[in-house]
This record gives structure tokens, sequence and C-alpha cells, in this order.
């Protein structure tokens, strides 16, 4: 019978990788959230050019900027995480 290897550690203590939610995982989501919101947005507002119906009125075309702000947001976020991280290395 042959001896199997322990497992090597990873330096962390199990469960807390996904259990936690790090910086800049919250501006992620929401980000995330508000691009979906405004990729929606931005496909009711092109339907009607499709259609030969009525425009929606301008606020349906401000709501489409959502999808702008959302990226950036979610952007922020990945920059928080990726500031942390190399915190987090350097010490």
């Amino acid at each position: 019978m042959t001896a199997t290897p322990a497992p090597r550690s990873t330096g962390r203590p199990t469960g807390t990788a996904r259990d936690e939610a790090g910086p800049g995982d919250g501006l992620v989501r929401a980000g995330a959230i508000v691009f979906i919101v405004g990729a929606v947005a931005t496909l009711v507002t092109v339907t009607p050019l499709f259609l030969g119906s009525d425009p929606f009125p301008t606020i349906a075309y401000a709501v489409s900027m959502l999808m702008g702000v959302g990226f950036a947001v979610a952007g922020a976020g990945v920059l928080r995480s990726v500031a942390a991280q190399r915190s987090r290395d350097k010490s």
C-alpha cells in the first residue's frame, strides 16, 4: 500500500476565500446590476426603430446611459480590489 501525500496548504484558513466579500466586491456587483439595467433600457429604446413605431421619451434614452455608469462603477470595484491585494501582498 502506498502512502497518500498530505494536501498542500494554501496559506489561508479553509472556508474564508469565498465566504467573505473582499474590498471592491460590492462595487462590482452594484456596477453589474446598473450595467444590466442600462443594457435592457438600451434594447427597449432601440426596438421602436426596428418596429417603425414612435420613439420613447427622452428619459428612456437617459436610462440607457446607465450602461456606461455601471461599467465605470464595476471598473472602480476591480481597481479597489487590485489595490487591496497589492497592499496585502506587500505586508
